[in-house]
């Protein structure tokens, strides 16, 4: 019997969740988390061999879910953490495999294939979705773009809709340095427009 703690903080999402492993045999949900600080406790205390993790808990929760991750990894007999989530940007996927998840899926996922993530994950198996697996790939052999603080200052404007001319009023500087900054984006980017880099931004978790 593989042992599960769901760590959601959406009710219908965990009750979903209960009711889809209830029709498996060899499913056993054992506990429920809203929180990802409960997450981990649970995780001490009702020792299961899989913790299904969201990655976000609202914003009240200082602690997100690849921390608790982390913090469940961490445990003696630490169990397998899967990680089932909305949020599929680079830096969301990075930040999970890093602190130890086993697998990452997305919510939209066919629910043959989170059952199947689930076994995998209890056997110490890999349950990338494909798609993520492909990303992640990508992501490590791509150059890492750094972003300087007054890049993300400027880009965090464009992303708010500023024109050029209102981003050099708001942060004191001429349109040119802001129209060089943009080029240096661009560039780290590897895009060509105002739109696309504030996209790719916010894909590599640049931008929120």
């Amino acid at each position: 019997m593989i042992r599960l703690v769901i760590a959601d903080d959406h009710p219908i999402v965990r009750a979903g969740l209960n009711a889809l492993f209830s029709l498996e045999a060899d499913l056993e949900v054992v506990a429920e988390a809203g929180t990802a600080l409960e997450a981990v406790a649970l995780a001490q205390d009702r020792t299961p061999d899989v913790v299904l993790m969201d990655l976000q808990f609202g914003a009240d929760e200082a602690v997100t879910g690849a921390e608790a991750t982390r913090r469940v990894r961490a445990l003696d007999a630490a169990p397998y953490v899967l990680v089932l989530t909305n949020y599929d940007s680079d830096a969301d996927i990075l930040s999970a495999v890093e602190a130890g998840a086993s697998g990452y899926l997305l919510k939209d996922a066919p629910p043959h294939e989170l059952i199947a993530a689930v076994r995998a994950a209890a056997a110490g198996e890999s349950a990338l979705a494909p798609v993520i697996a492909s990303r992640l790939i990508n992501r490590m052999r791509a150059p890492k773009a750094s972003l300087s603080p007054r890049e993300v200052q400027v880009l965090q404007l464009v992303a708010a809709g500023r024109s050029n001319t209102a981003v050099a009023q708001e942060l004191f500087v001429s349109e040119a340095t802001v129209k060089s900054h943009l080029a240096h984006i661009f560039s780290k980017l590897d895009v060509s427009s105002r739109t696309a880099a504030v996209s790719e931004a916010r894909q590599r978790g640049i931008l929120r």
